[in-house]
């Protein structure tokens, strides 16, 4: 199996690689805030260790359980996009524990390596960021950057066990039931949802939700105006990381919804919204993101404009909270960012047969991308759609606790541009993975299968 492990990572090249960098820039973003924390317990003022636990603990917390779901959210696709292949293995006599451990060994090899040049990049990257604080006056410029092994090898071990626990549950998934009745589902696309996603979704909206009232019941009466941003600041978070755990119900429903307005488009409109309805458990790879990106900037952008109009003076804590905020939004943005990008060149290249046989039907390569993209364009608008419902979790109670009501005083202008940004990096992720894959020629693609 391990041959066979090797072999396969050299066929999938393109999939592999949207793993692998999945998993070297969470490693560089985990790393880099832990390697804060661990100079955090090194010697120094008490004020100084507070800000930066506070950089490492509480805003790497957040850094670092987004990229672990997304990184199990990758995994996840990589092995779905391959259960035609695992029920084939299995037809000829593979056992379902030896499909599993060749899933493990490719996830192994992969995630060592990416985390590797992760922890690498880490080092430097916690450096830059330790350097920006320094200099920025949060920490006093006696203090020294003290990240080191310790801090590197834990978010190694955390992004590898992680990806080896994704990469079990997901290989046990493929090899569930028998081989031929995987090999059908696997090509139709019609894997049914986990029992545990639907649960976690309803734990996580439900928190959300519970600490959105709160903050309208409790904190808003605060003496502290902080204590309102503490219980609503993570609500869209949760709320959309919920949604995103049933991403593919809300993506076959809205798409079902959405086929007589898109099918006006023609062959290509209604050819898009039949794959996104039929695909929707590959493609709500690429709607989580967009819906965590969607809700978590504008929630908090939106929450850091409140801040700053309802506040009578600026202070040091105010400045300290901003750049939390900017930081956290960076995090979010970026790797969501490269999750979309990631999540559409892993889709693609999985349909890549697929893609050929219409052209050997008779589509041209104009009316396949036009396909594709139309689908981005679908995923975009759900996406966002959701993910700017799940950022009122935040924006609204936050806004009643400082007094400006359930609807905001100023920038209403920023959600429907976070909207449009999120919607661009969709369709041009699509439109570069479709451009890519059909630039091969059909009948050669055709032949290579899925």
């Amino acid at each position: 199996m391990i041959g066979l492990a090797l072999r396969s990572l050299s066929a999938r090249r393109t999939a592999f690689t949207a793993t692998f960098a999945s998993i070297f820039f969470g490693t560089l973003l985990i790393g880099s805030f832990a390697t804060l924390l661990e100079t955090s317990f090194t010697d120094m003022a008490q004020v100084d260790q507070d800000t930066l636990f506070i950089m490492g603990a509480v805003v790497g917390s957040w850094g670092t359980i987004i990229v672990l779901f997304s990184l199990a959210s990758t995994l996840g696709i990589a092995v779905r996009q391959r259960d035609v292949e695992i029920a084939l293995l299995r037809t000829i006599g593979a056992s379902p524990g030896q499909a599993r451990r060749m899933i493990r060994i490719e996830t192994f090899l992969v995630a060592v390596v990416a985390s590797g040049l992760g922890a690498a990049a880490a080092w430097l990257g916690g450096r830059a960021l330790f350097t920006m604080i320094r200099n920025g006056g949060m920490v006093a410029d006696t203090v020294d950057y003290a990240g080191g092994p310790a801090s590197l090898g834990i978010s190694m071990l955390a992004v590898v066990a992680t990806s080896l626990v994704s990469a079990t549950i997901a290989g046990r998934k493929a090899t569930s039931g028998p081989a031929t009745i995987a090999l059908t589902d696997g090509t139709a696309g019609n894997q049914p949802m986990r029992w545990w996603r639907a649960l976690a979704a309803v734990l996580l909206i439900g928190y959300g939700l519970t600490m959105a009232v709160i903050t309208i019941t409790v904190t808003a009466h605060s003496d502290d105006p902080y204590d309102a941003m503490a219980t609503s600041g993570s609500s869209s978070i949760l709320v959309s990381a919920g949604l995103a755990c049933i991403a593919p119900l809300l993506l076959r429903w809205s798409a079902t919804l959405l086929r007589p307005v898109v099918g006006r488009a023609g062959s290509t409109g209604h050819l898009a919204a039949h794959n996104t309805s039929r695909r929707a458990p590959l493609l709500a790879g690429v709607l989580a993101p967009v819906m965590v990106f969607t809700s978590a900037s504008i929630g908090t952008l939106m929450l850091a404009g409140i801040d700053g109009r309802t506040l009578a003076e600026s202070t040091p804590e105010t400045d300290t909270i901003t750049m939390l905020n900017n930081v956290v939004i960076g995090i979010i943005s970026l790797f969501a960012a490269i999750m979309v990008v990631n999540s559409f060149a892993a889709v693609v290249a999985h349909r890549r047969g697929e893609l050929a046989r219409l052209r050997l039907l008779g589509a041209t390569p104009e009316q396949v991308r036009g396909s594709v993209v139309a689908e981005a364009a679908i995923v975009a608008a759900v996406g966002v759609t959701f993910g700017a419902l799940a950022s009122l979790a935040t924006i609204v109670p936050f806004g009643i606790a400082r007094h400006e009501g359930i609807v905001p005083d100023g920038q209403l202008w920023l959600p429907p541009l976070l909207a449009v940004v999120a919607v661009a990096i969709t369709l041009a992720s699509a439109a570069v993975a479709v451009r890519r894959s059909t630039a091969r020629q059909p009948l050669a693609v055709a032949g290579a299968g899925q």
